[in-house]
């Protein structure tokens, strides 16, 4: 993918480069929940794996040579295929799950990378998996709608059900109930591991993205027809609607809130962010990311570039929100004056960004395999730590920011320590 454009016409201050966002937002899949008791099955195996061979077919699209430099700690390496998520667990930041192309989910020790237990049973690619808020359960979800829980501390699977195709889950940040958001427009919630279940019929297309608010009330999901709801977990409605003018024009791809719920925002495959009142609904600005330079005409048989927005996320700290586009582009906006503060350039696409908890730091992971570190004040990029051969496809921050963890299309998922001079 081509650079994004240099500064110009959006009033930036020299060679600012493109930062990638993290979101941090309200408690993610890694969110724990409380003690359980009743464990309704036995565990379906937890051997390890054969170490299979390794296809190379995936690794395209990533240059010679990108393997030789290797900034991590540890390595996971029993996946045999691409591995599509990672997420920590809450409670001690020790743990982590990753699913991945080859129908295996596997819960690990970070310090060393020891298989824990494998979440067996799925028949397709896992796509989601996360802790509840108090570590006792873990999740995963394949393709196909098949979603396991699991408790941890016995390695035993004790609920699982069957939905349509799955696009998103996500724990709630202070109980053990799950959410997921499924191609036929659903929105499910299950108490678990009773399985009590309410679903959110959204409208016919896919609950493309969502998010559980921090007061654990709500949750905002977004659509493939560009409209978001924001829905009462409790009553099963939809308190607003945005749609027309005040949804997007493409499908949502992502969406993140502030540290106590106050805002919303969504990220689309139309290139906007949209900052929205999760009180009353209504749009607050819409941040656009204009090209600065003409677009060449395109000549037959050629495709357009397509650009959009892949990842975003709110700073705790500081009224600063981080957009990562598929161009490269990190930018940061100033939320009080609703204006680009810096654009911060990557080589390739952004697939993911991530704020840390108590700083204004940004994280990205992109396309070419590396992870940054971005200063959201200067604008100027911290460190950046490379070891994957192929891209990254999902990351993970501790919480006191001094691990970060990465899945990739090489196959591995990797640990990093984070070094940062400053503290």
């Amino acid at each position: 993918m081509e650079p994004g454009e240099g500064p110009g016409s959006l009033g930036l201050h020299g060679d600012e480069e493109i930062i990638e966002v993290v979101e941090l937002g309200p408690p993610g899949p890694d969110d724990l929940a409380e003690e359980m008791e009743d464990v309704d099955f036995e565990d379906e195996g937890a051997e390890e794996p054969d170490a299979e061979a390794w296809d190379s077919e995936d690794d395209e699209g990533v240059e010679d040579g990108m393997e030789a430099q290797d900034d991590s700690e540890v390595t996971f390496s029993l996946h045999s295929a691409s591995v599509f998520c990672v997420s920590l667990d809450p409670k001690t930041n020790t743990l982590a799950v990753t699913g991945g192309e080859d129908d295996k989910a596997f819960v690990w020790r970070v310090s060393d990378g020891e298989l824990l237990f494998e979440c067996s049973g799925h028949k397709d690619s896992v796509t989601c998996a996360g802790f509840s808020h108090d570590s006792v359960f873990v999740a995963t979800g394949d393709m196909s709608g098949l979603i396991k829980v699991w408790r941890v501390d016995a390695k035993e699977e004790v609920w699982s059900f069957e939905v349509g195709d799955l696009e998103w889950m996500e724990w709630h940040p202070q109980a053990h109930v799950l959410l997921a958001g499924t191609a036929d427009g659903n929105t499910w919630m299950w108490k678990i591991p009773s399985g009590d279940c309410k679903t959110f019929q959204g409208p016919a297309c896919p609950a493309t993205c969502g998010r559980i608010l921090p007061d654990g009330k709500r949750a905002v999901v977004g659509y493939e027809d560009g409209t978001m709801r924001i829905w009462d977990l409790k009553h099963g409605t939809s308190l607003h609607v945005l749609k027309g003018q005040d949804g997007h024009q493409d499908p949502l791809t992502c969406v993140a809130s502030n540290q106590d719920g106050s805002l919303i925002m969504t990220g689309s495959v139309d290139c906007h962010a949209k900052l929205v009142n999760s009180a009353t609904g209504k749009v607050v600005c819409v941040f656009k990311m204009e090209s600065v330079t003409p677009k060449a005409p395109i000549s037959e048989g050629e495709e357009a570039e397509s650009n959009s927005v892949e990842s975003l996320g709110f700073c705790n700290v500081m009224p600063l929100a981080a957009v990562g586009y598929l161009d490269g582009t990190l930018a940061i906006y100033d939320l009080s004056t609703q204006s680009l503060r810096h654009k911060c350039q990557h080589e390739s696409g952004i697939v993911q960004l991530l704020w840390e908890e108590s700083s204004a730091v940004v994280y990205t992971c992109s396309l070419d395999g590396a992870v940054r570190l971005w200063d959201a004040r200067s604008g100027k990029m911290i460190s950046e730590y490379r070891g994957h051969s192929a891209e990254i496809l999902d990351f993970a921050v501790n919480k006191d920011a001094s691990i970060v963890v990465t899945t990739s299309g090489d196959h591995q998922a990797k640990v990093f320590c984070v070094q940062r001079p400053d503290r």
